[in-house]
């Protein structure tokens, strides 16, 4: 009897491990067959569910024809190089920003999203028509129709393959932000854990930039700009007596002191620097003058300005301040 049961033991055991041999080779071969290129069914669901949608935006987007490439959780350009074309072009949104998906082009190893009309301007069709007579008028006509958008460009290993709708937000989160319900949530995602606790309470490290600074205090009620020996710097001052008052000074773009009046009378003053950021917000950047900068001025002719007793010298006119960017139109400042 005892062989009859070890008999039975042993041929249910070498089915059961039958079984597990045969699921484990079935999965193996799903993970490792290449998925199918993507349908012209789920092509048109992509066009129609995210063409038009409103995202917030994770990283910075130049305007002009360069654009961001995104491929394995990487975006690029970025850093250094990235600040140069932001700085070349202009930038067409900001981590923070509000943006909408004007148009989605889908090539075969990725696919284009452009944001806020792309960076070329499109035009109607009534633009090409033209009207003779006594003077040619083209109807619709705008000279203020330079674009001011931007794009990514998505790109797979070899094809365009069979995805989901969340699997391609999935895939966008690095450059896009689906689910945040603010600007200020968006932007929060961007930044590091430090500075991400400062803004939710309202606080002003150094070492900040004045984006993080807006997005922790508000829009500065009074701002200063003075000259300590050599170096310029602009001090932005929030809150009135009898409250706490606080003096967070900028030299370039990056918060170097932070001195509050308590309303005892105490003074608090920080000067060490509380967070490091890029390499783009350095604090001592002076702007230099070109070498080469343009000139009406013939060769060998001096200005009128380069003798001091010229009549003609025209007195130096203050440069403007930096004015603070905006870190979007749905947001409302709140004090702590």
């Amino acid at each position: 009897m005892w062989s009859v049961l070890s008999r039975r033991a042993i041929l249910r055991f070498s089915c059961s491990l039958l079984l597990v041999l045969t699921l484990t080779s079935l999965s193996v071969r799903a993970e490792n067959s290449p998925l199918p290129r993507v349908s012209k069914q789920t092509r048109e669901e992509i066009l129609h569910a995210f063409n038009g949608e409103l995202v917030y935006i994770r990283v910075k987007f130049p305007m002009g024809k360069t654009g961001l490439r995104l491929k394995n959780n990487t975006v690029t350009p970025s850093g250094e190089e990235l600040d140069h074309l932001m700085a070349l072009w202009g930038p067409a949104a900001k981590p923070g920003d509000r943006a909408r998906i004007s148009d989605i082009v889908i090539k075969d190893d990725h696919i284009r999203f452009e944001i806020n009309g792309g960076p070329v301007k499109k035009q109607k069709w009534y633009r090409h028509i033209q009207i003779q007579g006594s003077a040619t008028i083209t109807p619709g006509s705008d000279s203020n129709t330079n674009a001011r958008g931007s794009f990514v460009d998505l790109y797979f290993d070899k094809y365009v393959p069979e995805l989901t709708g969340p699997e391609l937000k999935q895939l966008l989160r690095p450059v896009f932000d689906f689910d945040a319900k603010s600007a200020v949530d968006a932007y929060l995602e961007t930044v590091s854990p430090k500075v991400k606790e400062a803004i939710k309470n309202h606080q002003v490290l150094v070492g900040m930039n004045r984006e993080m600074v807006m997005y922790s205090k508000g829009r500065a009620p009074k701002k200063v700009r003075e000259r300590d020996g050599e170096t310029e710097y602009e001090e932005w001052i929030f809150g009135t007596p009898p409250q706490d008052v606080d003096f967070v000074r900028f030299v370039g773009d990056e918060v170097v002191r932070v001195e509050t009046m308590k309303v005892d009378g105490q003074k608090v003053v920080r000067v060490d620097k509380e967070v490091e950021l890029d390499a783009s917000t350095v604090a001592n950047k002076q702007t230099e003058k070109p070498a080469n900068a343009p000139t009406l001025r013939r060769p060998g002719e001096e200005m009128p300005d380069a003798d001091p007793s010229s009549p003609s010298r025209v007195p130096p006119v203050a440069s403007p301040g930096t004015p603070g960017s905006d870190p979007g139109p749905n947001w409302t400042p709140t004090r702590g």
